[in-house]
């Protein structure tokens, strides 16, 4: 095998996308702007059958897929196989524990946001993460080097898009969009050289790489080995998620209504493109392929407390 292919890629992707639907409503996807080649995909939160917005619901939901986005596939098929042979969840459930703590406690984290950014890459866009850098971490407290996610698709002609991720969940959602994209460009844009941001990255890459079945992950590897000609068939693109606060959601006890909600994120979807757009071009990212994903919250600062309660490293 030399190529990867479009069902290799589609095979390796885990979770069930309705599952997410749960907890995320779609308002708009593949919004375009003139002069770019981004596509935005925005969603809001849900509204249960008692008319309230369930964020902790959602970092339960977050929490329940850890392993997943925490360990390396090959591994989780390694416990999942000795757990059926000896009938047992043993060995999956120590990884969801080692998951768990690789967590930081520290109260300004952007790991949920970069979890958020892994569900809706592999459950909504289809985009399988292929290098799983929170098992590299050698101190919980410490944020890893490099890129939020690394994720991958394919061409019908066997180019490997490589999707370097970033993810920002703040309170002002022009921060958010600044600093996102900020931090983003120097994957996509920087020349070739070993100093350059995406370097180390693509060193894992080369050892770490992981679709779980050994022949595809050998495929995948020869996209990042220098010495093979599969080198030159890469194209770098980006996955970024912006969640921020925005007033619309139903206060303390009112009742809040999908559809108002949904509306209100569709209105203002028209701003929040706009300030994209601008801030791509300040980056020079105008020709870069990238899915924007954008969340608006009740609360940037309430998403991570949920999620650290969730994961249960704080309470609220």
């Amino acid at each position: 095998m030399s190529t990867i292919t479009p069902i290799d890629l589609e095979s390796a992707l885990t979770g069930d996308p309705e599952a997410l639907e749960v907890h995320l409503e779609l308002v708009e996807r593949d919004v375009l702007i003139d002069g770019h080649l981004v596509k935005i995909h925005c969603h809001c939160l849900s509204v249960d059958g008692n008319g309230r917005v369930q964020p902790r619901r959602l970092a339960e939901f977050m929490r329940n897929a850890v392993a997943d986005y925490a360990i390396p596939r090959s591994k989780l098929a390694e416990a999942k196989a000795r757990d059926l042979r000896f009938n047992s969840t043993e060995a999956v459930t120590e990884l969801v524990e080692r998951a768990k703590r690789s967590f930081t406690d520290l109260t300004n984290t952007g790991e949920g946001g970069e979890m958020l950014l892994f569900l809706l890459a592999e459950r909504f866009l289809k985009l399988p993460q292929i290098l799983c850098k929170m098992d590299l971490k050698t101190d919980n407290r410490m944020h890893y080097h490099g890129a939020d996610g690394v994720y991958a698709g394919v061409t019908p002609e066997g180019i490997l898009k490589l999707y370097w991720g970033e993810s920002k969940v703040y309170g002002d959602a022009s921060s958010a969009i600044r600093d996102c994209f900020n931090s983003l460009a120097p994957f996509l844009i920087e020349a070739e050289h070993e100093e350059a941001e995406r370097e180390s990255d693509l060193i894992l890459l080369s050892d770490k790489a992981d679709l779980s079945n050994p022949a595809l992950t050998d495929a995948l590897k020869k996209y990042f080995d220098k010495s093979s000609v599969m080198s030159k068939r890469v194209q770098y693109c980006g996955v970024a998620l912006v969640g921020f606060d925005v007033p619309f959601y139903p206060k303390g006890d009112a009742k809040g209504v999908a559809e108002e909600i949904v509306k209100a994120s569709r209105a203002e979807l028209t701003n929040w493109s706009k300030s994209i757009g601008n801030r791509l071009k300040l980056e020079k990212l105008e020709q870069m392929e990238i899915e924007v994903l954008c969340v608006p919250l009740p609360s940037a600062e309430g998403f991570r407390a949920a999620f650290l309660k969730a994961m249960g490293i704080k309470d609220e």
